[in-house]
């Protein structure tokens, strides 16, 4: 057969093999739809009341979103404090109560407890406004209070009646926490079991109602029971200024949210800019050969660490002390003769001119060159050798 039209065959039968299993295949699989949960937008992460934004937004309300006391909403709308408050001054809190008094409507979450030793909790609305916040079981007798902890793990909603309502609206507060009108000044109010959770009050021109907390309009809870409507409730037929963070931010978090890029190149600079600074100067020394350890390096290098760190005059008078400390070892009584008979002793063991002895053992000048210190230590060297 002509390999040509062989090789035809055999591609023709594998096209029709790979067809027959097409079709096989094909007969066997079912298309079928799924749905895979991504979780929640990043958007939706990072705003834990955008549902809450949205709601309003649908409501056909002027919503706006502030995070700092800078300015304050006009005094028909309604101001949300949802977000954290420690931070919040005495300065900021008489604004907003001077804003409620002007007829504003202020909501706003009890962060702190009430403390019976200071008389206080620290909370600087919950004080100016004589409200106070304890724990559930602490107000209810010890029965009461037994009974509670026994029924915590089952759901206990909060009711809120209304006039001209025949059905409560239900809400699920947290509670742990308990509501205190110590002024007495509240007209409303919503009450668990055995804790109350939320308390509006006249303040002047203006409303302010405080909640135990404001879980029940985050986005995942703001669907359940009657969430979403106690929000229209409380803001109906009014722009809402929804403020997130009650205190400043500080210079590095605004630079860090407005100019990440700068502050990314900025560390750069000064990491770089340290590691050349860092770098040593001169060449890198190879290193040392620890196999070497011959006696002769070792003098080679103590003379030559004295000669640099000492200098010549040093090493000139070391050897003149060697020499003077060998005589009187060697030749007792040499150090009793006088200087001229020092020198011709040391003449004639040495064999070295007189003049030559006499001019090696003075004191070396201040500077000195390198022939003249090379020469005097030859003549000293052979001195002490012949000692």
């Amino acid at each position: 057969m002509n390999p040509r039209r062989y090789g035809y065959a055999v591609a023709g039968l594998a096209l029709l093999l790979l067809g027959g299993l097409g079709v096989y295949f094909s007969g066997k699989l079912q298309p079928y739809e799924t749905t895979i949960e991504h979780g929640p937008a990043p958007k939706a992460r990072q705003d834990p009341y955008l549902a809450a934004h949205l709601f309003l937004l649908d409501q056909d309300r002027r919503v706006t979103r502030s995070e700092s006391f800078a300015s304050m909403p006009a005094t028909n709308e309604v101001l949300l404090l949802l977000g954290e408050r420690s931070a919040m001054t005495p300065l900021q809190t008489q604004r907003v109560l001077e804003w409620v008094s002007e007829g504003g409507h202020l909501v706003f979450v009890a962060e702190r407890l009430w403390d019976e030793h200071s008389a206080r909790s620290g909370d600087l609305l919950l004080d100016a406004l004589n409200l106070q916040q304890h724990l559930a079981t602490d107000h209810l007798p010890a029965d009461e209070a037994a009974r509670a902890i026994g029924v915590k793990d089952q759901p206990q909603l909060t009711r809120l009646y209304l006039e001209n309502e025949d059905a409560p609206v239900y809400l699920a507060f947290d509670t742990d926490y308990h509501l205190y009108d110590a002024g007495q000044r509240a007209h409303a109010w919503a009450n668990s079991a055995g804790a109350t959770h939320m308390l509006q009050l006249r303040h002047g021109e203006g409303l302010v109602t405080a909640l135990t907390d404001s879980w029940i309009w985050q986005n995942d809870r703001i669907k359940e029971y009657d969430h979403a409507w106690l929000l229209w409730y409380l803001t109906q037929d009014r722009a809402v200024t929804l403020a997130y963070h009650g205190e400043h931010d500080g210079l590095f978090t605004q630079l860090l949210r407005h100019f990440p890029e700068a502050l990314a190149s900025l560390a750069l600079m000064l990491l770089f800019a340290t590691w050349h600074f860092a770098q040593r100067q001169g060449p890198l020394l190879p290193p040392p050969d620890h196999s070497r350890r011959q006696l002769e390096e070792h003098l080679r290098a103590s003379a030559s660490f004295l000669y640099r760190h000492a200098g010549p005059r040093q090493s000139l008078a070391m050897l003149q002390q060697d020499i003077q400390r060998r005589a009187r070892q060697r030749h007792p009584g040499f150090e009793e003769l006088a200087v001229a008979e020092q020198c011709r002793v040391l003449a004639t063991l040495s064999r070295l001119p007189l003049p030559t002895i006499e001019q090696v053992l003075r004191p070396a000048p201040a500077k000195i060159g390198v022939s003249d210190f090379t020469r005097q230590v030859a003549h000293l060297q052979r001195i002490r050798n012949a000692l």
